[in-house]
């Protein structure tokens, strides 16, 4: 199904094999085409060129097979995350990824952006947990790799090199997920962080110990008057293995000078569900970044430090303790905000810092992606022989 908005065309297919289809007429057009599912990231990424059409996934929307015995699943690109957890539960099992927009966000779209949320602790990213793939190629032709059981060596790692890609190599029809069973008990604790030495020595002492939260996040909003810090840690499992666990974490020393408190049930949905939301609802652009796990002072110092210019600056990081990656959100005008980005950029505390979230004013001011560096040449090379006309995410994307 075709239908036009304006001079930008929207491609529904329905089939892989007319997704494929569709590709090849563009790719032989020269026409730009944004693949799309729910379009919940439709603005992340560098200001987009030309683009023609749009190519949407929602119609390839199935779980194509639940082999719960083996613990996987195969589904198509365009099912909502929340749609197949739905199909997985009634087996008692589900795909442990929580990304922004869970509710919304479609399994490709999940897979092309690597997109990850608190439960990255525990389960991994997409790449982590993707064991197989089939792709639709701007030739027309449908590619398969990996397979439909966790241990498997069948053909190139498709399923990694799309990971991330946003879109610009492929489209993806479907993916085979590694599942985890649901757990029968779960309990958040909340430590309300007096300062930034505390919070380095919480950190430590989780990562040190031998307890296993599902989910080991922070909330820090820097620059502020007084310091304001929590960490979530959340541990699912067994009812009594749950309790174990949040009563050796109370009885950590590091917790005798601050705050906690523990929440489940419906409490604790709500606490996760509100801080999954809490940098989408405020202004400012968003950057994701990565860094050592045990240099969160040192992230702390630094988001501090960009608040000491001539313009007003607030700075808030939402992160993945132990993993040593996250979101940070700089709020001030736009000239400030790319100074801030370029600043986090030359830290040597962050590995990589790219704009998830921003104007149109900021894109122009500093690139979206950041320096490739040797990793330019091969992300040319691999566009070049995935999609030689160039006829994918008009640019969006890294390569």
């Amino acid at each position: 199904m075709i239908t036009t908005a304006g001079t930008v065309s929207t491609i529904e297919p329905s089939t892989a094999g007319e997704l494929a289809a569709a590709l090849r007429r563009a790719s032989d057009a020269r026409q730009s085409i944004v693949i799309s599912g729910a379009g919940t990231k439709m603005d992340w990424g560098r200001r987009p060129q030309r683009i023609d059409a749009v190519l949407s996934t929602r119609r390839l929307n199935r779980v194509l097979a639940h082999q719960h015995g083996d613990l996987t699943a195969t589904v198509e690109g365009g099912a909502t995350l929340a749609e197949v957890n739905q199909t997985l539960a009634q087996h008692g099992q589900c795909l442990p990824l929580d990304p922004p927009f869970a509710d919304r966000a479609t399994i490709g779209g999940i897979l092309a952006t690597n997109d990850s949320g608190p439960l990255r602790h525990r389960f991994g990213a997409p790449r982590d947990l993707v064991i197989g793939v089939q792709l639709a190629t701007v030739d027309g032709a449908l590619a398969k790799a990996g397979g439909q059981v966790v241990k498997n060596v069948a053909g190139y790692d498709l399923s990694k090199l799309v990971c991330g890609s946003f879109g610009s190599l492929a489209a993806i029809v479907s993916a085979t997920f590694k599942l985890t069973p649901l757990p029968s008990a779960s309990k958040t604790i909340t430590v309300d962080i007096p300062d930034i030495e505390t919070l380095g020595r919480v950190v430590r002492e989780m990562m040190s110990s031998q307890l296993e939260p599902i989910a080991f996040d922070l909330n820090v909003t820097a620059a502020a008057q007084p310091f304001r810090a929590a960490v979530m840690l959340r541990f699912a499992s067994l009812p009594d293995v749950v309790d174990a666990q949040i009563t050796q974490t109370l009885s950590l020393p590091v917790m005798s000078g601050c705050k906690t408190s523990v929440a489940d049930g419906d409490a604790e949905r709500h606490l996760w569900d509100q801080h999954a939301r809490r940098l989408w609802d405020l202004p400012g652009a968003i950057v994701r970044a990565s860094w050592l796990p045990a240099e969160i002072t040192s992230v702390t110092a630094d988001l501090e430090g960009c608040a000491t210019g001539t313009n007003p600056i607030s700075t808030q990081l939402i992160a993945r303790a132990g993993v040593g990656a996250g979101l940070i959100r700089v709020d001030s005008d736009t000239r400030t905000q790319a100074a801030a980005i370029e600043q986090l950029r030359g830290s040597k505390t962050f590995g990589h810092v790219v704009v998830v979230r921003g104007s149109d004013e900021l894109k122009s001011l500093v690139d979206v992606w950041g320096p490739l560096g040797d990793r330019e040449r091969l992300f040319v090379s691999l566009k070049r022989a995935l999609d030689p006309n160039g006829v994918l995410n008009a640019g969006r994307g890294p390569l």
